[in-house]
């Protein structure tokens, strides 16, 4: 059943028909005077070779389908590239011509396009829930990046579409719903709305069969009627605008088949109770007209109670604005009747109203952020029908609607949107957990890649996993969801955890046994729990975690847990050579570092950013080498385990030297490292090394490695070699 075989009164032709070039022509002078008919003319030539011998399914020659595309492109009022585009789009698919000849042809440009277009009409879709649905959307929009690739492939499909009848079952039924899913949406969100509706009803069709020829048949049982029905109506409200001296437009229309079936379905109501069927719309010049025309309107025919809705006064919260009218019209017959002025319909048509949202229904709605990029498309598409000479692509199709996101495919088809930027981990920790926690490799459209490898929109991933496979610390360098992240620093957390805590019970249980104890007799002494409590700690684990990260010493630990008779007996048995040791131990340590409630921790200085007294530090647990010190913005430490830090501070009390490197640039002149050494020396500081290189633009690098006390003893220093005449800048090494 076709929808003319129903008696519904189309713009569109649906069975088998015939376009020609000079068709096409006639089109596009309608609103594009400097028509170059040799190009357009060279174009189907190119699309009759490329295709020789190949027929469409419904038997019409190859070029017939390029040229309804190029039909359907025209009625949206593209430039001749983007018809080109749309009669060369399959072009690049064919043996019988090149990519070379294409190009020297027709131009990069139209190269470029096409392959755009190529490559989306490629992308595997799998009907999945409405999130999966709604991403694959946007990646459509990313991928194609270029208005005009958007517009030609809603063109294809629909011409598609309407030969969707000569394909098999299984086909039909999976295209239809791609189209309903995927390109309907993108039609109704550029604001084309005749373009939605024709798609929207030929899935209908296919899909739900029956109910679309039970509402075809309720709905154009009797067309005559009611196209004059329709006629009537409309010259009886312009009568009544002319009685009132008003000016207004009145247009009447039927609703779409779908938009009636999923009125239905949404709302569980039968045809009969649908109130809009029949709808009027009234634009008028003023907001005072709007109100004065429903005021005649309710006067003229009977309101229903509670259809009545003022989104003039109360507008949505999409801006949309327009009064809502239901009325028992003519013959008994229910009409609606919407009621704006000219600047609320542009308003509401151009989509700073868009309601969108709104018809295609679903529990997932669009971020602010993704409306506004639809309605600057459908803005594009208003600046192209209005120019009356050649669309400058370079300053309105090209488009980046998505650029912070990326959308990549699993192998079942399943769609994941990521940050622009994410690696095969990222994608393997949005697949599942397990999955990123596995991840030992990726197969990127079928080929092996680096973890590193940044994604692009429309890759299909397989990710490679091994049960014996951990996440590694290296992976947060490269890494872009934050879920990724943390569970990336949550496993590598856990695991430094489970070392801490093996050391610092190997390293309890070889003090305990100083004293005669095992480590399972002193967990069952009493007063262990309560050394575990009064060392601040929950349990057990914790406190052997924080012996192996060094923040907890076990001469603590021993102190508290073990009976005060047991810890002297030990003291008892230290020998000479002991004392002399423990004397040593608590001597306080020689580098001008205060560790508060930690001893016995040997300290060492980063090297990363080589830290100088006076200087803020904070100090960082090393397993197996003590604590080392590090500058307190330092981007080492500020990377690192936050529970491996402790707090530190400069014991400035303490006479000290540290070395550290500055850079000296100067003039290349004689006299210079002489000058420089002497203003070193008049600082008070120790030159350890220096070395001199000369430049080929006259001046010379010195590298000098000196002894200063502390921040201010250094800042004195490159005081005074500014002072030397012919130094051009000095500078601090940290590395």
């Amino acid at each position: 059943m076709t929808l003319q075989s129903v008696g519904l009164d189309i713009a569109y032709p649906v069975d088998t028909f015939m376009i020609t070039i000079e068709d096409i022509f006639k089109q596009l002078q309608s609103y594009y005077s400097q028509v170059d008919q040799d190009l357009l003319i060279r174009a189907c030539e190119f699309c009759t070779r490329a295709h020789h011998g190949q027929k469409m399914v419904d038997g019409r020659e190859y070029l017939q389908h390029s040229l309804e595309v190029a039909s359907i492109l025209a009625r949206l009022k593209v430039d001749e590239t983007t018809l080109i585009v749309g009669i060369l789009h399959n072009s690049l698919q064919s043996d019988l011509v090149s990519r070379d000849e294409l190009v020297v042809e027709f131009g990069q440009e139209i190269i470029t396009l096409i392959e755009t277009g190529n490559k989306i009409s490629n992308i595997p879709y799998r009907q999945s829930n409405q999130q999966q649905v709604e991403s694959f959307r946007k990646m459509f929009v990313a991928m194609a990046r270029d208005l005009r690739v958007i517009l030609v492939y809603l063109a294809v499909r629909l011409s598609d579409m309407r030969s969707i009848s000569h394909r098999t079952v299984q086909e039909q039924a999976a295209y239809s719903r791609e189209t309903l899913e995927i390109y309907a949406p993108l039609a109704n969100r550029l604001g084309i709305s005749w373009l939605k509706g024709e798609l929207e009803d030929l899935s209908l069709q296919i899909l739900e069969p029956e109910k679309y020829a039970a509402l075809a048949q309720r709905i154009t049982a009797h067309k005559e009627e009611r196209g004059e029905y329709v006629t009537k109506v409309r010259e009886q409200i312009c009568a009544l605008l002319k009685q009132n001296n008003l000016s207004g437009e009145v247009t009447g229309r039927f609703k779409h088949f779908y938009s009636v079936y999923r009125k239905m379905e949404r709302t569980g109501v039968g045809l009969d109770e649908i109130y809009d069927l029949t709808a009027f719309r009234i634009l008028v010049d003023s907001v005072r007209e709007c109100y004065e025309v429903l005021g005649l309107i309710h006067a003229t025919w009977k309101p229903i109670p509670g259809r009545f809705k003022d989104y003039i006064a109360m507008p949505k919260t999409n801006m949309y604005q327009s009064l809502h009218t239901t009325v028992i019209g003519p013959y008994v017959e229910r009409m609606e009747v919407q009621i704006r002025t000219r600047e609320m319909h542009r308003v509401a048509e151009e989509g700073v109203a868009a309601h969108w949202k709104y018809k295609e229904g679903g529990a997932v709605s669009v971020t602010g952020r993704d409306d506004q990029r639809f309605n600057w498309l459908r803005q594009v598409l208003e600046w192209q029908r209005d120019v009356s000479t050649e669309w400058n692509a370079s300053d309105t199709s090209f488009i980046d609607l998505f650029p912070e996101e990326v959308y990549v495919f699993t192998p079942n088809g399943d769609v994941k949107e990521l940050p622009q930027g994410s690696c095969p981990i990222d994608f393997a920790y949005a697949v599942h957990t397990d999955v990123g926690r596995q991840c030992v490799g990726a197969r990127i459209n079928g080929k092996l890649c680096p973890l590193k490898t940044q994604l692009k929109n429309g890759d299909i991933v397989d990710v490679l996993t091994s049960a014996h496979q951990t996440p590694s610390k290296d992976w947060l360098s490269f890494v872009k969801t934050s879920k990724a992240r943390n569970k990336i620093r949550h496993w590598v957390k856990a695991e430094q955890r489970e070392k801490s805590i093996e050391i610092g019970r190997e390293l309890l249980e070889k003090e305990l046994r100083k004293h005669q104890y095992s480590l399972k007799r002193t967990m069952s002494l009493a007063g262990f729990s309560q050394a575990v409590s009064e060392l601040g700690f929950k349990s057990t684990e914790d406190v052997f975690a924080a012996i192996g990260y060094g923040k907890l010493s076990v001469g603590q630990v021993v102190s508290h847990a073990l009976p005060k008779e047991d810890q002297k007996k030990q003291q008892r048995k230290t020998g000479p050579l002991g004392k002399v040791l423990e004397k040593f131990a608590r001597r306080k340590p020689q580098s001008a570092i205060l560790i508060g409630g930690i001893d016995n921790v040997m300290v060492r200085f980063a090297n990363c950013c080589n830290p100088l007294p006076g200087e803020p530090v904070t100090g960082f647990i090393t397993r197996g080498r003590g604590l080392t010190v590090h500058a307190k913005n330092c981007a080492q430490v500020l990377a690192s385990d936050p529970e491996r830090r402790v707090d530190i501070e400069w014991d400035m009390q303490r006479k000290t030297t540290r070395p550290v490197k500055i850079q000296v640039t100067c003039s290349d002149q004689k006299g210079m490292l002489v000058g420089i050494s002497g203003a070193i020396s008049n600082a008070d500081a120790n030159i350890f090394s220096a070395s001199v290189h000369t430049r080929g633009d006259k001046k010379g690098t010195n590298l000098f490695e000196i002894d200063v006390e502390n921040l201010e003893h250094l800042n004195r220093v490159i005081r005074e070699i500014k002072k030397v005449k012919g130094v051009l800048r000095v500078e601090r090494i940290k590395n």
